[in-house]
């Protein structure tokens, strides 16, 4: 469905029974809702799934403006939807970028959110130097998409370091993934690299600690730069407790969906029944 939010139109996927408890979910950059399809399965006959299209990305909109997709307007967006559809508090689960967001959003409305699960997610980079090169980085990726288009780039992207993991699964399965990336609005991924890239995002750092909500940390051991953030996060969260998968990379819920599926449900079930 598309909920106008804010000037912007946004595709949702619901899935489960409208009085369950929500869990809302949002997918890494240039993903869309369709990367959880095994996880809204496993979580549907106990759950509302609210999956979500990010700006720029899959069938939702993708504005020419690159501040419309700032961190804090991006935010605003995923509490618009949740008044849309009337859900007054959710469980939050977010990927990669989506992670960025997920925490984001927690830590500006902690009243709207039960709980909080971050996949290889980070709270944003600790100095101004690291920042600038960031910035500089995406800028210069961004540019690259609008010059010589989505497919030029998803080659590029889909072989990044970060990756790596994902070429031991079936080919099948990354075909899937290549052909969901390659139907992204060029705009929208330039935009969201420009206006919603870590270099970009306030660091959330100081602000763990004030979140007193119960969070699920997850990472890959192959991914050892992400896990070292999870094991830092995981110090400064009042409620927090980290699940580690041995052989998985960046994308969990991709190169492990069964586990992962697993975690995530019983997280959650453990969750409801303590409130």
């Amino acid at each position: 469905m598309l909920i106008h939010v804010n000037h912007v139109k946004y595709h949702v996927e619901l899935t489960g029974k409208e009085e369950s408890p929500a869990v809302i979910l949002l997918h890494g950059f240039t993903g869309d809702h369709t990367t959880w399809n095994s996880l809204t399965n496993a979580l549907k006959d106990f759950f509302q799934v609210v999956a979500i299209d990010l700006l720029g990305h899959g069938k939702t909109d993708s504005p020419e403006q690159p501040e419309r997709y700032v961190m804090e307007n991006a935010a605003k967006d995923i509490v618009s939807i949740m008044d849309q559809l009337k859900i007054d508090k959710a469980h939050l689960l977010g990927y990669s970028m989506g992670g960025r967001l997920a925490l984001g959003t927690s830590i500006l409305f902690p009243e709207r959110f039960e709980t909080l699960m971050l996949e290889s997610a980070s709270p944003g980079l600790k100095t101004e130097q690291e920042k600038i090169a960031r910035i500089q980085s995406d800028e210069s990726l961004a540019a690259g998409i609008l010059e010589q288009g989505v497919e030029s780039f998803v080659n590029y992207w889909e072989n990044i370091p970060l990756f790596q993991t994902q070429k031991r699964l079936p080919s099948a399965i990354r075909d899937q993934i290549r052909t969901q990336r390659l139907q992204n609005d060029p705009i929208g991924l330039a935009n969201s690299l420009i206006g919603f890239g870590t270099g970009r995002q306030l660091s959330w750092w100081d602000k763990l600690q004030e979140l007193d909500i119960p969070v699920l940390l997850m990472c890959g051991k192959q991914d050892e730069k992400f896990c070292k953030i999870a094991a830092e996060m995981n110090r400064l969260f009042p409620k927090a407790k980290i699940m580690e998968f041995n052989d998985a990379g960046h994308a969990i819920h991709v190169e492990e969906p069964k586990k992962f599926d697993t975690i995530v449900k019983e997280f959650l079930i453990e969750q409801e029944q303590l409130s």
